[in-house]
């Protein structure tokens, strides 16, 4: 008798401490259920017939999973890919080889014009692209390089303002002491940003990587100035603009090449979340 009692005790604690964790998480839990629900909602939707697409049924009534395959069809989604993957990787690539080193010297040198530099980075992060982007256009047209992704990723050799921004702003809040530590054992700067400063900036440079990253992947604006008209050199969000414009009542074509399009970015940031997050948190604000 005394055993039952116990383990009914043991089942009310149990459906207590999760009724306790559910209303201490319930913002939370709400949250991640508003965010969940587009993507269920896809998920559903590109599994679906074309019929029962336009339809308003949420579940579907037979699985069909040819419409990724129909999708690889209809579209150039793997020539549209390699194009998004070549602007991501060397935008990234060219980001943090250009950004680290203007960092590095606005958050440890000393030299006339310091706060005046690091001003001109605030007024550049802070500037529309917009602004600007008609004589750049005319710059890239005179050069013969639009109708491709190359005038948006060679001026990343030039440092991304925000990265710079984010890079400094960590960096200055590593004490001296290793720096001038290095200089005492006969390192050139070149040799302790290599050697002292990278390995402790990694969390920074890993959440300045995978903002570039997704930024290139998700940019719109800039393909669709710069690409052109032909299927060869767009990227996904243009691609898939297209892939839309030609397929707008076959909804589950579309959701399945959306579904295609940002799986990849989830799971980058699933398998680099804790990094991400490390950075972004390690980053300080100290001026």
């Amino acid at each position: 008798m005394s055993a039952a009692v116990t383990a009914r005790e043991s089942v009310r604690a149990r459906r207590r401490r999760v009724l306790v964790w559910i209303a201490t998480h319930a913002l939370a839990i709400a949250l991640a259920l508003m965010f969940l629900a587009p993507v269920v909602f896809i998920a559903l939707t590109a599994l679906m017939t074309d019929q029962q697409a336009l339809t308003s049924e949420l579940w579907p009534r037979s699985w069909n999973w040819e419409n990724f395959a129909e999708v690889f069809e209809k579209s150039m989604l793997l020539r549209w890919t390699a194009n998004t993957l070549m602007y991501a990787l060397l935008g990234t690539l060219f980001t943090v080889v250009s950004s680290v080193p203007v960092a590095y010297a606005l958050a440890r040198f000393r030299f006339r014009g310091r706060r005046l530099a690091f001003l001109l980075v605030i007024t550049a992060m802070m500037l529309p692209p917009q602004v600007i982007a008609v004589p750049i256009y005319l710059v890239w047209a005179r050069l013969g390089l639009t109708d491709s992704l190359w005038p948006l990723i060679l001026p990343l050799l030039l440092g991304d303002a925000f990265s710079i921004f984010l890079l400094r702003q960590f960096l200055v809040t590593i004490p001296r002491d290793y720096t001038d530590a290095a200089k005492v054992d006969g390192c050139s700067d070149l040799r302790t940003l290599l050697r002292v400063i990278l390995p402790m900036a990694r969390p920074a440079v890993a959440a300045v990587a995978l903002f570039q990253f997704f930024y290139c992947w998700n940019d719109y604006y800039g393909p669709l100035l710069y690409a052109g008209v032909e299927q060869d050199h767009l990227t996904l969000s243009l691609g898939l603009a297209t892939f839309k414009a030609f397929h707008s009542v076959q909804w589950n074509l579309t959701m399945a090449a959306t579904l295609l399009v940002t799986a990849p970015v989830i799971i980058v940031f699933f398998f680099a979340q804790r990094v991400f997050i490390e950075g972004v948190t390690l980053t300080g604000v100290k001026g």
